[in-house]
């Protein structure tokens, strides 16, 4: 049986979790996640972004999934929107690779063009 102390940090670690995914004004971060991406690995692609996102306390970052984003061969996809810049779109997402994504992009504003959609098309 746990006490009461235990159970409310148990409860306190899934309200962090949860607001991860809270709408708000920031950057906002999409991991798709329709049976395409899951089968090619964005499950623990996403969570290693709210992993990434809850060490730093990014709190201006919202981390969501989507269904469908319609390029199932270059699953995982991930896309980063900050306020004020165009959308990046990152393809072929490995665990990996989130805390370089995180440090340069999100944090520095700088995308990392060698993951990008317009890298993989060359």
């Amino acid at each position: 049986m746990k006490s009461i102390a235990e159970l409310e940090a148990i409860r306190q670690r899934t309200l962090d979790q949860v607001n991860l995914r809270r709408e708000h004004e920031g950057t906002r971060i999409v991991v798709g996640m329709a049976t395409c991406g899951i089968a090619a690995g964005a499950r623990p692609v996403l969570l290693a972004f709210m992993d990434e996102i809850s060490k730093r306390k990014l709190l201006d970052v919202t981390v969501a999934q989507t269904g469908c984003i319609g390029m199932c061969r270059l699953e995982p996809i991930v896309e980063i929107t900050c306020p004020g810049k165009e959308k990046v779109t990152y393809v072929h997402v490995k665990p990996e690779m989130v805390a370089r994504i995180v440090s340069e992009h999100v944090v520095n504003g700088n995308p990392v063009e060698e993951y990008t959609i317009g890298h993989a098309a060359e």
